[in-house]
């Protein structure tokens, strides 16, 4: 249920930033900002019977806006569009006419991780954030409308559910950045056991773009089919910065990823209605400060990240990206937790 919407006493650009809450009979909580749609706490019971924080983040507000933060940016927490991940060189054709993104990454050089979205009323237990994005932001065309509603359930599932608009044709691949470690001391998560159930991954040049070949798992250290250690067999300097294309139909809702850790008993099951399930742990993460001072580095979490496929706006062969008048974007990720005793 919805407990609390409490001011920051901060604004942006004239908006007033809150901090939401939502609780369960499970004793879970979930703590969001209406600034970048910022999950900043997942609260859990593990299986020694204590509260644990399963997302990486800061204590306040003022850990996500400080420059130090910001000039390293790893997007903790944060949605992340109108486009999720890479575009190659941050261009892009739609019906003949070319288009160059301010940045190739992440939606550009101030995304939808950086606006304060507006908070909207709702009627059940939930959580709805509004932001509309105006036309040529971010190199971006047309007027687009964004809501996303998170909802917390009693079986410890948290729901996202995005829905957009738009007035003109725009690429739009939205996901959220959350950075998970289900270990009580946040170590790293090498010994995290993991299962991706894709058969396929995206081939990938110099600068993590995918090429449009799709590359067997199949005697790889991509071969998350069966579950295993995420260390198994990687190149740790390296880690995993990959797209995984998942074995299941178009637009059908199903599992992305499961993953176990044995210290905890926490097992985070991620399922959505997106083709791609973007595993990342975190090479590039280093951050100080964070919850109750502790620093946060290589390897010390991961991301699934529930999208289409990066660069698709480019690959005539992949799903279509390109949201029209008249067409509505949706789709549903749920993060699940589970106890193993």
């Amino acid at each position: 249920m919805k407990e609390s919407q409490i001011s920051t006493g901060k604004h942006i650009d004239g908006k007033e930033i809150f901090a939401l809450t939502l609780k369960n009979t499970k004793g879970s909580v979930v703590k969001i900002y209406n600034y970048g749609g910022i999950i900043s706490e997942f609260t859990v019971i593990n299986a020694k019977g204590e509260a644990q924080d399963i997302v990486l983040g800061f204590d306040d507000l003022d850990g996500y806006l400080s420059e130090e933060y910001l000039a390293a940016y790893p997007y903790l927490g944060t949605v992340v569009g109108r486009f999720a991940n890479r575009i190659k060189d941050g261009r892009y054709e739609i019906d003949g006419k070319a288009y160059q993104m301010d940045k190739s990454l992440h939606g550009g050089i101030k995304g939808f991780d950086r606006k304060v979205w507006d908070i909207l009323p709702t009627i059940d237990p939930s959580i709805t954030l509004q932001y509309v994005s105006p036309a040529g932001e971010e190199g971006f065309p047309g007027n687009l409308t964004v809501q996303l509603t998170y909802k917390l359930s009693d079986d410890n599932e948290l729901i996202l559910d995005y829905r957009a608009f738009t007035d003109a044709p725009t690429p739009v691949n939205l996901t959220h950045h959350t950075y998970f470690n289900l270990d009580p001391d946040k170590g790293s998560v090498a010994g995290n056991i993991i299962r991706i159930p894709a058969s396929n991954y995206l081939k990938q040049d110099a600068d993590y773009v995918p090429t449009g070949e799709l590359v067997p798992v199949a005697g790889t250290t991509h071969d998350f089919l069966a579950p295993r250690a995420i260390g198994a067999n990687w190149n740790q300097d390296e880690g995993y910065d990959q797209s995984f294309v998942l074995d299941k139909p178009y637009g059908e809702f199903g599992m992305a990823s499961e993953t176990f850790d044995a210290r905890s008993g926490l097992l985070l099951g991620v399922y959505t209605t997106e083709p791609i399930a973007h595993f990342y742990t975190a090479k590039h993460l280093n951050v100080t400060g964070g919850k109750g001072g502790k620093s946060y580095g290589s390897a010390e979490a991961f991301c699934v990240e529930t999208q289409h496929a990066p660069n698709s706006v480019n690959i005539p062969a992949f799903p279509d990206t390109i949201l029209r008048p008249g067409q509505e974007y949706h789709q549903t990720t749920v993060f699940q937790v589970t106890v193993r005793k």
